[in-house]
């Protein structure tokens, strides 16, 4: 998902919230298509109750196109969410998020500041837009809307570690260190936080920390993907440990034999 600063945090997917997408880990199984929708109970229109039904049961759909990636069909079920709600905030929060991925940037701000117009309390919408003006370099604006969601909520592992991501991203590394370190002693088993708190270490020359960290993804089979391992061979050979980090290498090549990294580590690349 990030490119540039810092090459381990393409694995963020999990950071943004509101819908059901590619999770801190993401299996490589589809996503589940979605169910139809329950019919339409003969009410009144103007029913508060059925109304409110309807919205949440359209954005219940939206959420699962948006996670198939079939975003045309998303925003329509939004649309028909907010038919039935015009008020409904998180329906302008996952709006936002498809309208982001669409490139349609212009929108995708708009529905957020429409989603926080309507709560202002709305975390999630703080931390996706956060997130959204962090991935356009436009850092101040990023971490104020961080620092709302922690006002609210001190113990949000995920926005600290967004926070931090963004942090590393505007070269910030010590505070960057100390948003992912408090993410991961509030989420020790979360793999995104400890990939990224692994890779400002060793940016910061930390690298007997790193290790650690690291080793604790790779240690669960299912954590460990292309990049967690050519971050472990990478600070192995930063200390000297050929053999360690041949083996990392070969861990690649074994499972996951057309990765990218693969080909940096078989041309000696551990720099990249």
């Amino acid at each position: 998902m990030i490119r540039g600063s810092l090459r381990a945090a393409a694995w963020l997917a999990g950071l943004v919230a509101g819908a059901s997408l590619l999770g801190a880990c993401a299996s490589s199984s589809p996503a589940p298509a979605p169910s139809p929708p329950p019919p339409e109970r003969r009410v009144p229109s103007n029913d508060p109750q059925e109304l409110e039904r309807r919205a949440q049961v359209r954005l219940q759909l939206a959420e699962a196109y948006f996670g198939q990636g079939q975003y045309d069909t998303a925003l329509e079920e939004v649309r028909r969410s907010l038919a039935a709600n015009p008020s409904f905030g998180p329906a302008y929060n996952l709006r936002a998020l498809i309208l982001a991925a669409q490139g349609d940037e212009g929108q995708a701000e708009e529905s957020f500041r429409r989603a926080l117009q309507i709560n202002a309390r709305d975390v999630d919408a703080m931390h996706n837009y956060g997130w959204f003006l962090c991935m356009r370099q436009r850092y101040p604006d990023a971490m104020a809307q961080f620092d709302q969601v922690l006002a609210i909520q001190r113990g949000a592992a995920r926005t600290l570690t967004a926070r931090g991501v963004c942090q590393a991203r505007a070269g910030q590394w010590p505070e960057a260190e100390a948003s992912l370190m408090r993410a991961y002693e509030l989420d020790p088993s979360n793999p995104v936080t400890a990939l990224n708190l692994s890779d400002v270490l060793v940016r910061r020359g930390e690298l007997t920390r790193a290790r650690f960290y690291i080793a604790r993804v790779n240690a669960v089979p299912d954590n460990a993907n292309p990049q967690t391992l050519w971050l472990a061979a990478r600070i192995e050979h930063k200390l000297g440990n050929a053999v360690g980090a041949r083996d990392f290498g070969e861990r690649i090549r074994a499972r996951f034999p057309q990765a990218a990294e693969l080909l940096l580590f078989d041309r000696g690349r551990f720099d990249e």
